[in-house]
């Protein structure tokens, strides 16, 4: 083969850049949508229950797809079906994310249209994975599956969120024109990206319509693909693996900001962090893909799950080194501070005591205790601060600066720690972003590879319900170790027995995944 005829061999085609691109379109829905902008809009706006109720939501959403996922997928297998549905479910995701933006006034509403919207986000991406064994062959669709998520990561998980931070950090976060810009932008980004995979991409492995294709037909392919699952040894062994290393993935996700504000980490510094691990996943999933081709997809995951192993290891120690110091500076500041706040309730007294204990962990102290005595004293209605109430605030700084005189040990050993605990997040994020999208676009890849492609969408919905699942299981371990401990650090230690379960069986299963892969 020439040089010319290899190089060319070597370029995505059109059809396997439609696919990709479908990542750098949908991609925004997760950070604006799910996981960054549009939670903190919704709480602020459902008011003191909005967390229960955006959780109650996304179960809802989650459970819905789980379940359809083996219908739909039976479904889609047959000829000409394929891309109606995901079609349908696209346009579902699309239009109803736009709507929220006009319900802004109704949180009901907007939960309804969040609900909706992400069944057709979840329904979409179904569909979209399982097209990967039609747009390419085995032997280049760990390169293109790891692409699609590269993509993912710069496109619509960095560019039109940074720009959407800008707008809210421009024109205020509680600003209805920009909050409705965050939503406005999702929709219209998802679209206008998802033309390429709507013109030129297809179907090409499918199955025959015939007179016997019913409901009841449906559900008998169901059980037949459940069937064939367990019954091929090495899928179900890298199914079981699956579901228990990506568990570990998806709750290290979900946990991190929440374990870092635990332990007092600043919460810029940490969205900062997690946007590093956005950036430098781009170009480690690619890298993922070459490692996949030079030492197989199966040695990949299994260095994967060990760089997972460490992640776990090194987030138990930033919270293992700060929580003594955290606790010896709390009771220090539960010892010193005993003058009660006048005029605040018992819920604003805690909060001003907190706030303060805050600002005095960092250098600028006095001006951030300036602006926290001034959220919590200055009259509604602009006036100025009564003589009296003026002396009872100055009396609650002295409290904290004598506190601050007489504890200083505490106070310097809690600062140290939390500059090195932070520096550990900061590791662990560059960490992450090395093996994030890898592990999950090789998994992809791999499982596409060891399945009949004519019925992929079958054997894809059964692989969607694992994933949907596997996000139950951490947590619940998590809390469970933490709470029974009574330190975070133990639940993050604890997570590292669902990646060993996972690397446990993909080592010892070789032998029956090299007997699928050459069947």
């Amino acid at each position: 083969m020439s040089s010319l005829a290899k190089s060319r061999e070597k370029r995505f085609t059109k059809t396997e850049w439609s696919w990709i691109l479908y990542d750098w379109a949908n991609s925004i829905y997760a950070t604006n949508i799910m996981a960054a902008i549009f939670p903190t809009i919704f709480v602020s706006i459902a008011g003191e229950a909005g967390d229960l109720w955006w959780g109650y939501g996304t179960s809802i959403a989650t459970f819905a797809v789980a379940l359809l996922a083996p219908i739909l997928g039976a479904v889609a297998d047959f000829k000409g079906m394929k891309k109606k549905l995901f079609t349908v479910f696209l346009l579902l995701g699309v239009v109803f994310t736009f709507l929220i933006a006009l319900v802004m006034n109704n949180w009901k509403l907007m939960l309804v249209g969040y609900i909706i919207s992400r069944i057709g986000f979840s329904g979409s991406n179904l569909f979209y994975d399982s097209f990967l064994t039609d747009v390419t062959t085995d032997d280049r669709m760990d390169k293109v599956s790891s692409w699609g998520y590269a993509m993912g990561y710069i496109g619509g998980s960095t560019i039109p969120f940074v720009i959407s931070i800008v707008v809210l950090l421009v024109l205020g976060y509680s600003n209805p024109v920009a909050q409705i810009f965050s939503i406005v932008i999702t929709s219209v980004w998802w679209m206008v990206f998802s033309i390429p995979f709507l013109k030129n991409v297809e179907q090409t492995h499918y199955i025959e319509r015939t007179g016997e294709t019913s409901v009841s037909h449906i559900f008998r392919n169901i059980g037949r693909t459940a069937s064939d699952i367990f019954r091929r040894r090495g899928l179900f062994l890298f199914v079981l693996a699956y579901f228990f290393y990506i568990d570990g993935v998806g709750t290290i996700i979900s946990i991190s900001t929440a374990y870092g504000t635990v332990l007092g980490l600043g919460t810029v510094g940490m969205i900062l962090a997690l946007l590093v691990t956005q950036i430098v996943a781009m170009p480690c999933s690619i890298w993922f893909a070459n490692l996949a081709a030079k030492f197989t997809a199966r040695r990949a995951l299994i260095g994967a799950i060990l760089i997972y192993t460490l992640i776990c290891v090194v987030g138990f120690y930033m919270g293992f080194s700060l929580e003594p110091h955290q606790q010896a500076y709390e009771e220090a500041l539960k010892a010193e501070y005993t003058e009660p706040l006048a005029d605040l309730t018992d819920e604003q007294a805690i909060a001003f005591r907190d706030d303060l204990a805050k600002y005095f962990t960092d250098k600028d102290c006095q001006k951030k205790a300036d602006e926290a005595i001034a959220k919590y004293t200055l009259p509604a209605d602009g006036t100025s601060l009564p003589e009296a109430r003026k002396a009872e605030m100055d009396r609650v700084i002295l409290t904290f600066t004598n506190f601050l005189g007489s504890r200083t040990a505490e106070i310097e050993n809690f600062r140290k720690a939390v500059s090195f605990s932070t520096i550990l997040f900061w590791a662990m994020a560059v960490l992450v972003g090395t093996v994030q999208g890898g592990i999950q676009a090789v998994s992809r890849s791999y499982f596409g590879k060891l399945i009949p492609k004519e019925r992929s969408n079958e054997f894809f919905g059964f692989f969607d319900i694992f994933g949907k699942f596997a996000s139950v299981l951490g947590p619940f371990l998590y809390a469970l170790i933490a709470g029974w401990t009574g330190r975070s650090s133990f639940g993050v230690l604890a997570l590292i027995l669902l990646f060993l379960i996972g690397l446990i069986i993909m080592i010892r299963g070789k032998k029956d995944f090299e007997e699928l892969e050459s069947a």
